[in-house]
């Protein structure tokens, strides 16, 4: 079974893998800014409720591993895989994040017991709940220190851009999924 796992980690590295620049920034980026507002965007009447969660870990797949707090419903009632947005930010930092992507219920004892220590594992079997985000596009805004003025030119040229290109300055988009399987495609040979 073992392989099994590493065979599908291996098939997903290869699908899946984001530019790796790309991912190490990001994986710095949540790594410091660590906490985020967890939102399940799920159209099922019963989800996730939102909450504030503490990242783990961000793996070489551009996967996300938290716990969430377990819901009173039985776990096999909720979807099993569904969109979630994260935000992340902390105060003090000059830049937040935004995160969309397909989260996991992870409910397979031997990745929890791969994750944690021991101590967290005994609080997660009764009351926490591991989720697993795939993340698929990620959105990094730099704020600018409001005391450090550029004066009115600076100001201008700001607004200029905010207008023209609808976005502000120090955003930058990250998308981390390609469209897919085209590698695994089949054309037949004319």
């Amino acid at each position: 079974m073992s392989t099994g796992i590493e065979f599908e980690k291996i098939l997903l590295k290869r699908i899946l893998m984001p530019n790796t620049s790309d991912l190490n920034f990001l994986q710095e980026k949540i790594q410091d800014l660590k906490n985020a507002l967890f939102f399940s965007q799920n159209t099922s009447l019963l989800r996730m409720a939102t909450t504030i969660v503490t990242v783990l870990k961000v793996d070489e797949l551009g996967q996300m591993w938290f716990f969430v707090p377990r819901p009173q419903q039985a776990l096999h009632e909720f979807d099993r895989e569904f969109p979630v947005r994260l935000e992340f930010f902390r105060k003090g930092r000059q830049y937040f994040l935004h995160v969309l992507g397909k989260a996991f219920i992870v409910d397979d004892p031997e990745e929890v017991n791969n994750l944690v220590h021991d101590d967290i594992r005994e609080l997660a079997a009764n009351h926490l709940v591991l989720i697993k985000v795939r993340m698929s596009k990620a959105d990094y805004f730099e704020t600018h220190d409001p005391q450090r003025h550029m004066g009115w030119w600076k100001d201008l040229v700001d607004q200029l851009h905010s207008w023209m290109f609808n976005t502000r300055r120090g955003y930058r988009p990250y998308h981390l999924q390609d469209t897919s399987m085209s590698m695994f495609s089949y054309r037949p040979v004319a």
